[in-house]
């Protein structure tokens, strides 16, 4: 089985962002950055599989020329090979754009699955996956729990709300996105961390993909979350009062 893990590189988690000068982004000059943890949760789903069924993991990856190091580390942890498909603007591309250039490097490949995280730390869109799926005309489930290899297919088990869930056996090629939590994550170890060095990385541009170049939709500005202090006064009787504020933080603030 030939598996493909789109993975991106974000932010550290918990790192100080502030706004750069256009308004449309963060400084990224003193960040440090880490793989998607809902990336690397479907990169250990596809090394499982893997290993329960053979075959190759391969890491797909757009972004500019530091997402180098989290590629290294997807092959440590397991991945046989990667493709890096780097521009230094793929913060500018929006969901459309980005799942084109990505459903055209997994396509030259014809894998039997793709796996995404169920979304991104950064932006949090969560439809890179669905719409990859949509390009290159596979089945598609998302939040998935599971994934059991039959003849020919796969079944998996897929989140609902209210913690329900569902069972669906689908045929292959596939796209998936999972979830987070769905296995333990698993370290580089000091012997994947030395066979990654000879790993094959093949570099794409967005040129040699043929990618359309315009977005659809773009962001007119980014802005930190407001703070602000507000007194509210409840009026009426205590019985009154306490009706209110229990309508309140069950509505507004919805901590009961």
């Amino acid at each position: 089985m030939k598996i493909i893990v789109c993975i991106k590189q974000v932010p550290v988690r918990d790192s100080q962002l502030k706004v750069d000068a256009s308004g449309r982004w963060i400084q990224e000059g003193d960040l440090s950055f880490e793989i998607n943890e809902p990336d690397a949760y479907a990169l250990e789903e596809a090394l499982q599989l893997k290993e329960k069924h053979g075959g190759e993991v391969i890491a797909l990856c757009a972004g500019p020329a530091r997402a180098s190091q989290t590629i290294r580390e997807a092959l440590a942890k397991g991945a046989d090979r990667a493709i890096h498909i780097e521009d230094e603007q793929v913060s500018t591309w929006d969901t459309l754009g980005l799942a084109r250039l990505l459903a055209k490097a997994a396509a030259a490949e014809k894998p039997d699955l793709i796996l995404t995280g169920l979304q991104s730390d950064d932006l949090g869109s969560g439809q890179t996956g669905v719409v990859m799926a949509e390009l290159l005309g596979s089945p598609s489930a998302t939040i998935i729990m599971a994934v059991d290899v039959l003849n020919g297919g796969i079944r998996v088990k897929q989140e609902l709300e209210g913690g329900w869930f569902q069972h669906i056996e689908m045929p292959l090629p596939a796209v998936l996105t999972i979830q987070s939590g769905i296995n333990k994550l698993r370290y580089a170890t000091l012997m994947g961390i030395k066979k990654a060095k000879s790993k094959e990385v093949k570099r794409l541009t967005t040129a040699e993909l043929g990618a359309a170049t315009t977005p659809t939709v773009t962001t007119e500005r980014v802005y930190l979350p407001k703070k602000a202090k507000q007194t509210q006064l409840l009026e009426g009787s205590a019985k009154e009062a306490s009706a209110k504020l229990v309508e309140k933080l069950k509505f507004e603030v919805r901590v009961i």
